[in-house]
């Protein structure tokens, strides 16, 4: 920290208290420190990866179940893919809302629309149903964007957590 604060000086000369600067100038120290003359090392309170956790096994993303998905994370998928700059209105995920479909279905049909790769994995992961049918009576599976979509949704298989 002293390092850091000795690197760069600021020197003003005022004439007055009550006047702006007549003079700011900036000072670089040459010398530049970057390792700790003490020799100790640093190392983070975490770990991801083959060192420790994934992004998933920490909790971070994909870990979610069924259940931990609700109507805010519905709403704030809408506007995240820019649906309501889209459709205009709330009227269609209402629509959806309203039709008493679990959150985790819903945002499934809307992933499944947008073509949303990660999303869908993340969503069959945590237990989403392809099969629930939106009031049109259309699946994720009618929903597809395309074929690939279509794919990955009918072959997706769950890996058991470790």
């Amino acid at each position: 920290m002293a390092a850091c604060i000795q690197a760069l000086a600021i020197r003003a000369t005022l004439p007055s208290a009550f006047l702006g600067t007549s003079q700011v100038s900036w000072r670089r120290q040459q010398r530049l420190v970057l390792a700790n003359p003490s020799g100790s090392r640093v190392s983070a309170w975490f770990k991801f990866g083959n060192r420790g956790l994934d992004s998933q096994g920490a909790g971070i993303y994909g870990s979610q179940k069924r259940d931990d998905f609700n109507k805010d994370d519905v709403e704030q998928y809408f506007n995240y893919m820019g649906m309501l700059a889209t459709e205009g209105s709330y009227d269609k995920m209402d629509a959806l809302l309203n039709e008493g479909l679990h959150p985790v279905d819903i945002l499934l049909l809307m992933a499944s629309s947008e073509g949303d790769k990660p999303k869908i994995e993340e969503l069959l992961r945590a237990g989403a149903s392809y099969t629930v049918k939106d009031g049109e009576g259309r699946t994720a599976l009618d929903r597809a964007k395309d074929d690939e979509i279509r794919d990955l949704i009918q072959n997706f298989q769950t890996v058991p957590s470790p």
